[in-house]
């Protein structure tokens, strides 16, 4: 819908919010949640932006609100319908107003650091008390700024300042979330300033209904909130598949020649140009993995990729189609190639028909590219690519596109499908879920979608619960081969039950599938419910719009099909006896860490 692209269509998502409600909670595959909003102003408005942002997103939301100001008693002191609801996710909407004592101007530096103090221990309290109850993500509201300034341009830098007690207390904000997991801040400071700070502080919107904001930047708040939610369970785009005529650079590079087309310091377009690339290439460093969809010669493109004042080059990009062909054709056939969904993608191209073409065959996501001047703020607007989770391996994900197409072009050479596996000179490491791996095996449990047998979501309080708590078989395995190291691509834990293990946890990157990793897990899972005298393994699959790859996986392994819903939910047995081990082609390092 385009009221949900970049600038946002406020005035139809306000008056049209039940009806477009209506129309997006009968998508199918929404994941449910229990949202828990705590305001220190009204929320109402909040909530009912938000419910559709995070319906656009594939998530189906149930909110508790707490009562108007009343956000530190409930967390502190609980209430029946908040601890019932057990929430997924708290969010924390507070603003300025929420401050509750400001420097005056008769005290000295000391007296404003205990007041700073006093303010922060207020909120860190909150939070953990939210943290040690709910085992939640929390998020929370960073402080706004009043649209006035008492000293002037001194207010921000002299310690009685508002401005400058502001500043400091969002930074304590800051350090705790960089120092918490589960922990993030939603920017409003942010949104404020780029909305404008003096129509987002519109003081009659306080007055008359104690509403933090202007009630036309609410649709942009709830987008934020919603960015950080979906980010946290997998939602996030993946794939920024990028058009190259006047999208990358000024100029049609068939007809003007490399020579001709705007890119670089010289002229002023071509500076534009070269930011954007510039941006696109960062985009790549946070994880965010880049594609060529253009209707050109593959000469000519990539003659223009290797334009000695471009930022990108044909390396920074895991496929390149500049063809004749439709673009959605060529779209479809990139996710096909990586393994992906189509709506794991954003397509960015200058020309609306192209646009509309392929968001009306695919859906994809397709904002609207009008001015290149604006292609930055309006894909970074977008939210397609928040981070809330960030890794080592998020920045190797070129890296391990680029090596599973050489093992694509390698698996060509082999009429054996047997050899083409010894070929890619595999290793593979399995542990449990170990401290430093815990942000990644979460971060898969919320993005892995086609090969997730439960569909569990997990944070990294439940990974470490389970890893802790004595009472599950937790695998994590890492693959290695000729190309690349992979990184963590798989997991599996199970629960014990006596003499039962319960599969609750099984999913796989599908960068790596018909490797044969899938076989090796199963073989170490079943020997490590050996070790630990287990008898039976229970198995579960749970039909989703993605998942169906994996709808036969334990059949394929043995299980016998114990019962089968008019869902489609399936539960699979087997004794740990009759199990036989599958033959693998990859070699095998174990570090046990239970």
């Amino acid at each position: 819908m385009d009221c949900f692209n970049y600038p946002l269509d406020t005035k139809t998502l306000r008056r049209k919010r039940a009806k477009i409600y209506r129309e997006l909670s009968e998508k199918p595959g929404l994941i449910e949640k229990k949202i828990a909003v705590l305001g220190g102003s009204t929320t109402n408005d909040v909530v009912d932006m938000l419910s559709i942002f995070l319906l656009n997103h594939g998530i189906k939301a149930s909110f508790y609100q707490s009562e108007y100001g009343q956000y530190w008693q409930d967390a502190m002191f609980g209430s029946p319908e908040l601890d019932a609801m057990n929430p997924d996710i708290i969010y924390i909407h507070t603003s300025w107003r929420n401050i509750t004592d400001f420097p005056q101007m008769d005290m000295d530096k000391s007296t404003v650091d205990d007041l700073l103090e006093n303010q922060y221990q207020h909120f860190e309290a909150m939070w953990t008390a939210l943290e040690e109850k709910f085992h939640c993500p929390i998020i929370q509201n960073n402080f706004d700024r009043p649209n006035y300034r008492l000293m002037g341009n001194r207010d921000i830098w002299d310690y009685r300042g508002r401005s400058n007690f502001i500043s400091r207390l969002n930074q304590r904000f800051y350090d705790y979330a960089n120092n918490h997991t589960g922990f993030y801040i939603n920017d409003i400071d942010y949104l404020a300033q780029d909305y404008g700070l003096s129509q987002w502080n519109d003081a009659k919107y306080w007055h008359m209904y104690k509403c933090a904001m202007n009630m036309d930047a609410i649709p942009y708040v709830a987008q934020s909130v919603a960015s950080i939610i979906k980010s946290i369970y997998g939602r996030n785009k993946k794939v920024l598949a990028l058009d190259l005529d006047n999208t990358l650079w000024g100029g049609i590079v068939g007809d003007d020649g490399v020579e001709g087309i705007a890119i670089g310091p010289e002229v002023p377009a071509g500076q534009v140009y070269a930011e954007f690339q510039s941006y696109c290439k960062n985009l790549k460093d946070i994880g965010v993995v880049l594609a060529v969809d253009s209707k050109n010669d593959e000469a000519n493109a990539i003659a223009g990729l290797n334009h000695p004042d471009g930022i990108l080059r044909p390396d920074d990009f895991v496929s390149i189609k500049a063809n004749w062909d439709p673009k959605d054709l060529n779209l479809s056939q990139m996710a096909d190639e990586l393994t992906l969904g189509v709506d794991s993608f954003v397509f960015a191209d200058d020309n609306p028909a192209e646009r509309e073409i392929v968001h009306s065959q695919l859906g994809v996501e397709t904002p609207a590219m009008d001015g290149a001047e604006n292609y930055i703020k309006v894909l970074d607007h977008g939210g397609y690519f928040e981070v809330t989770n960030f890794s080592g391996e998020d920045m190797k994900k070129t890296q391990m596109y680029h090596a599973k197409a050489e093992a694509k072009k390698a698996q060509a050479a082999f009429a054996d499908y047997g050899q083409y596996l010894d070929s890619l000179d595999m290793t593979a490491y399995i542990t449990g879920f170990e401290p430093i791996m815990i942000q990644r095996v979460a971060q898969l449990t919320n993005k892995s979608n086609q090969f997730n047998l439960t569909t569990l979501r997990c944070s990294e309080d439940d990974i470490r619960q389970m890893q802790d708590g004595g009472k599950h078989i937790c695998m994590a395995g890492k693959l290695v081969d000729k190309f690349a190291d992979n990184g963590i691509v798989t997991v599996v834990a199970g629960e014990i039950k006596d003499s039962t293990v319960d599969i609750k946890l099984w999913l796989m990157s599908c960068r790596v599938l018909k490797r044969g990793m899938e076989d090796l897990m199963m073989n170490e899972f079943v020997s490590r419910c050996k070790e630990k005298g287990v008898d039976k393994i229970v198995a579960h699959y749970y039909p989703t719009a993605k998942n169906a790859m994996v709808k036969d996986f334990y059949g394929d392994y043995g299980f016998t099909l114990e019962s089968e819903d008019a869902e489609g939910n399936r539960t699979y047995t087997i004794n740990v006896a009759d199990y036989e081990q599958k033959p693998v082609h990859i070699k095998y390092m174990s570090s046990r860490t239970d």
